[in-house]
């Protein structure tokens, strides 16, 4: 191109956030109230349906044990949200259905939830879904929904767009090229020619090419079941909190895919909304407020979801001691972290003990 990405940028990052609804509770407040102080910065809230597989938890369902109120709070506040004026994102996204992938079963379900939003006066004006099958039935269904592809779907290249163009209108691109400029612009171009919005999703503290993903969203795709068996106790410690516990190992959280909040701005004309990942968040308000504001005093590792706060406790990652040019080399670099020592320097500067 011929462009260089790294020059487009304004002021403030003035690029609209669709958070995650979450029914984490922060003194007093609802989402829709944390929801409402930043109004001015969030066009959309996405949300699971009660009881239905996601990309996260299955909603008012844990452990077995069912929140039969779950539902109520969750229609209120969707009436509440939409009367802000901010759109709803409804998630289908679940990376496996099972059996009833191809199913009339799961037509009629996912009909179902949509006609209940659109007779409660919450139709959603977005659908996330990570599966194919799934975006054809919400289109026959209406075809003016706008029909997302879930970020799981790891689409990030124009070929992978162009197998699925006809199902999609809009892109949660693939986290791995969040810092990869080139690519992204390749990708964003193409979107906006063909009409189709492009969506980022900036605070994800999963692992950079993670090996364990296909395998770890199948098995949240199948929470329930799981939960239900006599599970090995120590089945997790193949996780990515496993990895990243090793001192040695600590360097690929900053190899990772995460965008500060101080450097979305970069990003404005590229992208046409960040998704902050705020469902499974013990502190929405706080991830909320940083990426609205474009500034985060504190430890980074706390910002991402999931939190890997306590996985390098006593140590913290201070945002403010990043060096000035950590976006302009980490998002035009050639990725072969094997052969630079730039990420392990600046982890020397912004890796605090506050225990000293």
């Amino acid at each position: 191109m011929s462009v260089n990405p790294i020059n487009r940028r304004s002021p403030t990052h003035e690029i609209p956030l669709c958070v995650g609804y979450s029914v984490t509770c922060e003194g007093q407040f609802s989402f829709s109230e944390i929801v409402a102080r930043n109004k001015e910065c969030i066009r959309e809230v996405y949300f699971p349906w009660v009881g239905m597989a996601s990309g996260r938890s299955p909603f008012g369902i844990e452990s077995g044990y069912v929140d039969y109120t779950a539902g109520a709070r969750l229609e209120s506040e969707l009436h509440e949200i939409a009367d802000m004026g901010i759109g709803l994102d409804l998630l289908f996204n679940a990376n496996c259905n099972g059996g009833d992938a191809f199913s009339h079963a799961h037509e009629r379900e996912v009909c179902s939830v949509l006609e209940h939003l659109y007779e409660i006066g919450c139709a959603p004006q977005t659908v996330t879904t990570a599966s194919p099958v799934t975006a054809q039935i919400v289109k026959h269904f209406d075809s003016n929904i706008d029909v997302r592809a879930s970020v799981n779907m790891r689409i990030g290249t124009i070929k992978g767009i162009q197998y699925v163009e006809h199902l999609f209108d809009s892109f949660c691109v693939q986290r791995d090229i969040n810092r990869d400029l080139e690519a992204l612009s390749r990708v964003s171009e193409y979107l906006h020619t063909i009409g189709k919005k492009v969506i980022l999703l900036a605070n994800s503290g999963c692992l950079r090419h993670c090996s364990m993903q296909t395998f770890h969203d199948n098995a949240v795709a199948h929470e329930r079941e799981i939960f239900s068996k006599d599970n090995l106790m120590w089945a997790g410690e193949s996780g990515c909190r496993a990895y990243l516990s090793k001192e040695k190992n600590r360097v690929a959280f900053l190899q990772n895919t995460w965008v500060r909040p101080e450097d979305l701005h970069h990003y404005a004309g590229l992208i046409d909304g960040v998704k902050l990942a705020t469902r499974m968040h013990a502190l929405p308000t706080m991830v909320i407020d940083a990426y609205a504001k474009g500034i985060y005093h504190g430890n980074l590792a706390d910002l991402c979801e999931p939190g890997h706060g306590p996985t390098f406790a006593p140590f913290i990652i201070d945002n403010d001691r990043f060096p000035a040019d950590w976006f302009e080399r980490t998002s035009l670099c050639d990725k072969n972290c094997e052969n630079c020592s730039y990420c392990k320097n600046v982890l020397e500067q912004v890796l605090v003990n506050t225990e000293r």
